[in-house]
């Protein structure tokens, strides 16, 4: 049994880091403000709640895992609202979002 908590543990982390990898090979490949949020918003939601699983996973039921688990519903909480109000300042702003050369004129 410990050797499928341990794989299916190690299958989150990798999977997170991976996540994280992604989000931040989309902040620099896309094109624009709101597209770079979007990349990152979701795949940080999605990266800190993989690890923060997998590191539940080895940690057991202890207080430790309490503790991951009130992290892990606090990011869930809170990265999509400053997602969120990054965007709405930016709209605010006016800041203009990329268009391919003639596109939507």
């Amino acid at each position: 049994m410990t050797i499928l908590l341990d794989l299916v543990s190690w299958t989150f982390l990798v999977l997170g880091t991976l996540a994280g990898i992604i989000g931040a090979v989309g902040l620099f490949r896309f094109p624009d403000f709101y597209s770079r949020v979007h990349a990152a918003g979701v795949t940080d939601t999605l990266c800190a709640g993989l690890v923060l699983l997998g590191l539940m996973l080895q940690a057991g039921l202890t207080l430790i895992s309490v503790k991951l688990m009130l992290i892990l519903v606090f990011l869930w909480l809170t990265s999509p609202v400053a997602s969120h109000s990054l965007v709405q300042a930016a709209l605010h702003s006016r800041l203009k979002s990329w268009r391919r050369n003639g596109e939507g004129e």
